[in-house]
């Protein structure tokens, strides 16, 4: 019962918050329970761990990564005053600085996009999973 406490129970309680429909959260649920015991579920428990472990690491690359990644957002809302500015006086310009960053966006592969994704909803779930069992402030 430890190993259902320790990894069930949280992501079964993550399972109430993010399913709305009942009869959907239900049939999660009773899909983590046909895992308990098999191969996936310790596949499942390894991945978590290596997860908290990352975000429980010293290294600031590693556990500071969702306030770097908000840094870089709140960077970017930052720079659109002065892109209103040079809007207003030089519109061609402007509009070429937004067609380079649309370029080099579309140009970055989108598993690049995906791999982002994942590890930071992973990161996010993880940090989550923490705090509700009280390890993480």
């Amino acid at each position: 019962m430890g190993l259902f406490d320790s990894l069930l129970a949280p992501i079964s309680h993550i399972i109430d918050k993010v399913i709305p429909d009942p009869k959907a959260r239900d049939a999660a649920k009773l899909e983590l329970l046909k895992l308990e015991g098999s191969q996936e579920l310790e596949l499942l428990r390894v991945q978590l761990s290596a997860i908290v472990a990352e975000a429980n690491s010293a290294d600031p690359w590693t556990s500071r990564a969702r306030p770097s990644f908000l840094y870089v957002m709140y960077a970017m809302i930052l720079l659109s005053v002065p892109m209103g500015v040079i809007a207003a006086f030089r519109p061609e310009t402007a509009l070429a600085i937004g067609q380079g960053i649309t370029a080099y966006l579309n140009g970055l592969p989108e598993p690049l996009y995906a791999l982002f994704g994942t590890g930071y909803l992973g990161y996010t779930a993880a940090r989550q999973w923490g705090k509700a069992k009280g390890t993480d402030k």
